[in-house]
């Protein structure tokens, strides 16, 4: 998948370059998003729903870690990566303020969509089970079911939320991201071997870009045949969604801005980092509730509290590295750390299915039997 979704990337940038500034990376980060989307409705097509059959099981935590694990690779690793590699060419980058107060600012907002669903449901779980018990009132099935909506109902203002900016970018705030954007493309150091290279024209780009996106769906839905056998070859759940995949998905884009932050160009970097991060919370993740909704599976905004927590940090972490404005080597390495260090953590994390055995519930963790 990653040479095929890198095709998609050259040939979107490609596509790009012959569109105005801001329209043009818009564009980009779309079709970079179409790999993790076509992936993401791969899985819940193939979830086993209550009420119809399927023989992957149960997908939704994987769709769930793998909708985490998208935004933190891209705003842990990725931005850390560039960062990191801008900061060794040069000693510090500066960045324009109006790409990372708004990314940041909307990351946010999306932490905060998509933490209510989670927070709702742990903080009734214990007193549902209770009231179940003695009155009948209000069961586990009535509190599942209430998460669902309210998670539908999210899904739809986060989409709207995410035309908003589009909107944004495209018309109210389109002449200082040109502006911007411009000015990255004559600070860009290899300025000239890039010019020097050969461009796909128009025709070319449409016709890479459909023969590879092709490839793509059918790589994803065979790599969704197999992750059943992964997960019982000893990878967790969580891991596997939070870790894996994204980084398969999303490995060529992830080279794209680190390019683009070693020549010197960190609000194109920035962009192609904070952008994907604000599609795939914003957009990806509701869409995907959204046509879990239309084929009847229950797909939620019901994440692991310890993912969104590690979410919500990772965002505060970014935000705070933002705000002064520039960019070294040492912010680079600690987000990079940081990412490690959830990866480590998701390694030992339980696989959130339940069995129950004897009365007593069991977690599947890697190596061990509880």
């Amino acid at each position: 998948m990653i040479p095929v979704a890198n095709l998609v990337g050259f040939a979107g940038q490609e596509y790009a370059r012959k569109m105005p500034k801001v329209s043009g990376i818009l564009i980009e980060t779309a079709f970079g998003s179409v790999v993790e989307i076509v992936l993401f409705i791969i899985l819940i097509a193939q979830h086993k729903s209550e009420h119809g059959s399927s023989e992957h099981g149960n997908l939704i935590p994987v769709i769930q870690a793998a909708i985490l694990g998208s935004i933190l690779t891209n705003l842990l690793l990725c931005l850390g990566l560039c960062f990191f590699v801008g900061g060794l060419r040069q000693a510090s980058q500066k960045f324009h303020a109006s790409i990372s107060e708004v990314g940041s600012g909307l990351l946010l907002v999306a932490g905060f969509g998509l933490l209510i669903p989670s927070a709702y449901y742990s903080a009734l779980k214990g007193s549902a089970v209770a009231k179940a018990t003695k009155h009948h009132e209000f069961t586990e099935k009535i509190l599942q079911h209430n998460t669902l909506r309210i998670s539908q109902v999210t899904s739809i203002l986060l989409i709207i939320a995410f035309v908003i900016f589009i909107f944004y970018n495209a018309r109210s705030n389109h002449s200082i991201f040109d502006e911007v954007l411009e000015a990255d493309e004559h600070a860009d150091l290899d300025r000239h071997d890039d010019l020097a290279k050969p461009k796909f024209t128009l025709t070319e780009c449409m016709v890479a870009l459909v023969v590879s996106l092709t490839i793509v769906t059918l790589l994803a839905f065979f790599l969704v045949v197999r992750i059943e056998d992964v997960v019982e070859a000893g990878v967790p759940d969580q891991f596997l969604g939070l870790i894996l995949l994204p980084l398969v998905e999303k490995a060529a884009e992830h080279l794209t801005a680190i390019d683009e932050a070693w020549d010197g160009q960190i609000n194109f970097a920035l962009f192609h980092c904070i952008g994907p991060s604000i599609q795939t919370a914003l957009f990806n993740a509701p869409l995907v509730v959204i046509v879990g909704w239309i084929m009847g599976k229950d797909m939620d905004l019901n994440f692991e509290i310890f993912m969104i927590v590690l979410l919500v940090l990772s965002i505060l972490v970014v935000g705070n590295f933002l705000r002064d404005g520039e960019s070294n080597y040492l912010e680079g390495a600690l987000l990079v750390i940081v990412y490690i260090i959830v990866a480590v953590a998701s390694w030992y994390y339980p696989n959130p299915d339940v069995a129950t055995s004897n009365g007593v519930e069991s977690l599947s963790v890697p190596g061990m039997k509880l």
